[in-house]
This record gives C-alpha cells, structure tokens and sequence, in this order.
C-alpha cells in the first residue's frame, strides 16, 4: 500500500463528500429537489470511497501501530469526520427545506421550481 497515495485518496473523496453535500444544500435552497437528491448521493458514494479507504488503513495497522501516524494522516481524518458530519447535518436541513417547501407549495409535488 502506497501510503501517501492512499491518505491524498482519503482526503480527495472525503472533500468530495463534503462538496457534494454543500452543493446539495445549496440547491434544496433553490428547491432543485432533483439536484439534491442526485448531489446526496453523489456525496454518499464519495464519503463511501472514502470510508472503504479509512477502513483499510485500520486493517493494514491491525490495533497495534504498524502504520505511523503523522500530521497528513491526522488531517486526512479530520477531514472524514467533517464530511461525515456535514453530509449528516445536510440532510437534516434539507428535510426541513423540503418540508417548507410543501407548507409553501401545498398543491405541487416537491419536485423541481415551477
């Protein structure tokens, strides 16, 4: 394992994760339902990657330190555990976005802007 390579993957998809969740927030305020909905699962997909990475990383060190810790791999987590959150409290917005939108909007279907 190309460790240097891996810890920039993990970081790449996890600011992928957080991207796509931001977008997505951004979108729900425009009411773009459809965009939000693809741009959440563009974020879990990348937050997936990122995770199925993070799980390697857990492996190769098997709980016994094999592999060292240092400030990249601190940064790469700190980016995880962001994007995770974010995509979480995103979703939980847009739930309440989605729920304006239909007390705003009774007769439409949340679906795309009019």
């Amino acid at each position: 394992m190309d460790m240097e390579s891996t810890i920039m993957a993990l970081i790449i998809f996890a600011g992928e994760a957080r991207s796509e969740s931001m977008e997505a927030l951004r979108a729900a305020r425009n009411r773009e339902w459809l965009k939000v909905d693809a741009l959440l699962a563009a974020a879990s997909d990348a937050a997936r990657q990122a995770h199925r990475i993070q799980t390697q990383l857990i492996g190769a060190d098997e709980g016994v330190g094999k592999i060292p810790v240092n400030l990249i791999m601190v940064h790469a987590q700190d980016h995880l555990m962001n994007a995770m959150l974010c995509r979480e409290l995103v979703e939980e917005i847009i739930v309440l976005y989605r729920e304006i939108d239909t007390l705003k909007h009774p007769g439409e279907a949340c679906g795309q802007k009019p």
